[in-house]
């Protein structure tokens, strides 16, 4: 089954939708402009919060947490490495590795693939694809590429406002 994860252009807040193959909404996310840490809440079309994230602020390593239920499912760990970015899940039995920066990542429980992730670059917005092999994982893998991506926006700004403040 595949997801679209779409941002909407300029929105302050990080509203966005996530839709199935047909291209109907069947999620809807939102951050939250003023808070202590990024907090994303996913709802379904009715309103209903079907998942948390939010981020640990005193943590050398960017943590977020992934919620569900109003349980800490997972944790999303962005993992020290000058070369490139690496990330570790806590929580279930599951690794990601792939291309961040490029957006073309999956999620592995051993030899089996859990999801695939992959930005679509022709698109006005962030448009990512994400194709769930088991449905019951469908909410989960949602929080924990929105972490992910959530940990990269973060790296992106922190590194813009260095390179802004030493020119």
């Amino acid at each position: 089954m595949k997801l679209y994860f779409k941002q909407k252009v300029f929105s302050l807040k990080g509203k966005g939708s996530i839709m199935d193959e047909n291209g109907s909404d069947k999620y809807l996310f939102e951050g939250k402009v003023i808070s202590l840490g990024k907090k994303i809440t996913i709802t379904d079309l009715d309103g209903n919060e079907v998942a948390f994230i939010k981020q640990k602020l005193a943590s050398f390593m960017p943590r977020f947490f992934v919620e569900v239920d109003g349980e800490q499912i997972a944790a999303v760990v962005g993992k020290f490495n000058p070369l490139k970015h690496n990330f570790r899940i806590e929580g279930p039995d599951w690794q990601v590795d792939g291309n961040f920066t490029g957006h073309d990542y999956r999620v592995t429980q051993g030899e089996t693939v859990i999801a695939t992730i992959h930005k679509q670059w022709l698109s006005w917005g962030d448009v990512f694809e994400i194709d769930i092999e088991d449905p019951k994982n469908e909410i989960i893998v949602l929080g924990i590429v929105m972490a992910i991506d959530a940990v990269l926006d973060a790296q992106s700004s922190s590194s813009s406002a260095a390179s802004i403040s030493s020119d």
